[in-house]
C-alpha cells in the first residue's frame, strides 16, 4: 500500500516513543515495548497497528552485513536512459526489480535517470555483473559507476518529526 501523496501524520509523544523504540529494536515483544513507552500492552499494540494501518511502519527487517555474506564491493551506479518516456523507464524499471544485487534503485532529477545501489563479491565479479546485467538492462544509453570506498552512515530511516 502506497502512501505517497498524502498528508504526514501528526505523532504525539506516545507514537515518537514506540517509533524510536522499535526503530532500535523491532523485536521488541508487545509487553517489553509497552513497558518502554509507559503503557499497558494493549493500548500500545493499538497503537502501533495505527501506525503500521496509517503507512508510518512499512515493516520490520533484519539488517544484515553484507561484507559478512561475502559482498566486498558497494558500487553506486547512475543510469542515462536513452528514451525517457513511461514506457521506456517502467520497462528499466521493472527489470532492475529482478536483479537480487541491485539494494536499491530511485529515479532522479539531474544529468542520469537512475541511481542504484548494487553490491558484489569483488571487482571481477562486479565488471562481469556490469556487463551481463546493468549494461543490459532496457534502454540504458550511459553507466556511470562509483564504488564505495567506507561507509560512513547507512540508515534507511528519517528523522522523526518533533
Amino acid at each position: 500500500m502506497t502512501h505517497m501523496g498524502k498528508p504526514h501524520i501528526k505523532l504525539d509523544r506516545i507514537d515518537r516513543r514506540i517509533l524510536e523504540e522499535l526503530q532500535a529494536d523491532a523485536r521488541l515483544s508487545s509487553a517489553d515495548l509497552a513497558e518502554r513507552v509507559s503503557l499497558t500492552t494493549s493500548p500500545c499494540w493499538r497503537r502501533v497497528k495505527r501506525l503500521e494501518e496509517e503507512g508510518l511502519i512499512s515493516g520490520y527487517h533484519a539488517r544484515l552485513n553484507a561484507q559478512r555474506l561475502g559482498y566486498q564491493v558497494t558500487a553506486i551506479v547512475q543510469i542515462s536512459l536513452d528514451k525517457k518516456d513511461a514506457h521506456s523507464l517502467q520497462a528499466f524499471e521493472d527489470a532492475v526489480q529482478e536483479i537480487p544485487q541491485v539494494l536499491a534503485c530511485f529515479r532522479i532529477s539531474g544529468r542520469y535517470d537512475h541511481q542504484l545501489i548494487v553490491v558484489a563479491e569483488d571487482l571481477e565479479a562486479y565488471g562481469v555483473y556490469a556487463g551481463n546485467s546493468i549494461n543490459s538492462l532496457p534502454g540504458v544509453k550511459e553507466v556511470y559507476t562509483a564504488f564505495v570506498l567506507k561507509e560512513v552512515k547507512a540508515t534507511s530511516n528519517p528523522p522523526l518529526p518533533s
